[in-house]
């Protein structure tokens, strides 16, 4: 089913959460694997399984609760998606996608998204943050484009521009906050390269991708990012270095998700705090 074959159904989605919550978000997060405490921030908190909410789909990988909740930061209302969906769990891009299409519905004009992602970077190590500054979208190389169908103009223009998709005004909000908070050292800036999963990547895909310019690799991202941006949203997008991708053939070494879990776990406080102090200073951009 393509975009515009269900709009009707996003707009049931939207007043269905409209009708239930006093808040009027204008700031929307998506929490990455293990990061759903990001939610925890929020103030006036108003949960929402993702079964309960008329057409949303629900999340099956690990370390995604299934809740999107509503609240306050700050003098900022907000909503946060404590697990998001993916292509690997037999979703379409369109499905996939989904939420970002009802957060514009419901009147948000940024998105702040993270992720666990493997390092390809030589220098990059376990636990440190990077400042998302572009992507390379290979499920899109492939025709996975979540704007591939009907293009509703509601939403916004056939051929969107990407070239400025990660805000860059944003992006210096953040490396501010990372250095006043002392997280300075370990904040990295780089190409985020998404493939589709769910397996791990061979040593010849890791290969091809550091040619290609990617620093990081992970599951996701990019294709909420290309809706929101296609919706006008600002966008603001950030990886945890959750493990180092194995690039020998003679390395005994292997990627896993317990690997991912516990080196989430390990910086979850530091991203919490970062994220609520760069939304709660949103206003000076």
């Amino acid at each position: 089913m393509f975009p515009g074959d269900n709009d009707y159904i996003k707009l049931e989605t939207a007043d269905w959460l409209l009708e239930r919550t006093k808040i009027r978000p204008k700031v929307a997060i998506i929490c990455g694997s293990g990061l759903g405490g990001l939610a925890e921030v929020l103030d006036d908190k108003t949960d929402f399984p993702y079964s309960d909410i008329p057409h949303f789909p629900t999340s099956t990988a690990p370390g995604h609760a299934g809740q999107l909740v509503f609240g306050r930061l700050e003098d900022h209302e907000c909503v946060c998606m404590k697990g998001r969906f993916h292509f690997y769990e037999g979703y379409s891009m369109h499905k996939v996608t989904y939420p970002v299409r009802v957060f514009f519905l419901l009147g948000v004009k940024t998105l702040i998204v993270t992720n666990a992602a493997g390092a390809l970077n030589g220098s990059y190590k376990v636990g440190d943050f990077m400042l998302i500054k572009d992507h390379i979208n290979m499920p899109g190389f492939a025709g996975q484009n979540p704007l591939r169908g009907h293009n509703d103009e509601r939403f916004g223009v056939r051929f969107p521009c990407m070239s400025d998709a990660y805000d860059p005004d944003l992006r210096a909000l953040a490396k501010q906050t990372a250095k006043e908070q002392g997280l300075d050292s370990l904040l990295q800036q780089g190409v985020y390269g998404m493939q589709s999963g769910p397996a791990f990547e061979t040593i010849a895909e890791c290969e091809v991708l550091h040619r290609l310019g990617a620093d990081a690799i992970g599951m996701s991202t990019a294709p909420e990012v290309v809706v929101a941006r296609h919706c006008g949203l600002r966008v603001f997008a950030m990886s945890l270095i959750t493990n180092i991708l194995v690039r020998d053939y003679d390395s005994n070494e292997k990627a896993n998700e317990e690997e991912v879990l516990e080196s989430t776990a390990l910086r979850t406080k530091d991203l919490q705090t970062h994220k609520k102090n760069t939304a709660s200073r949103l206003n000076y951009w």
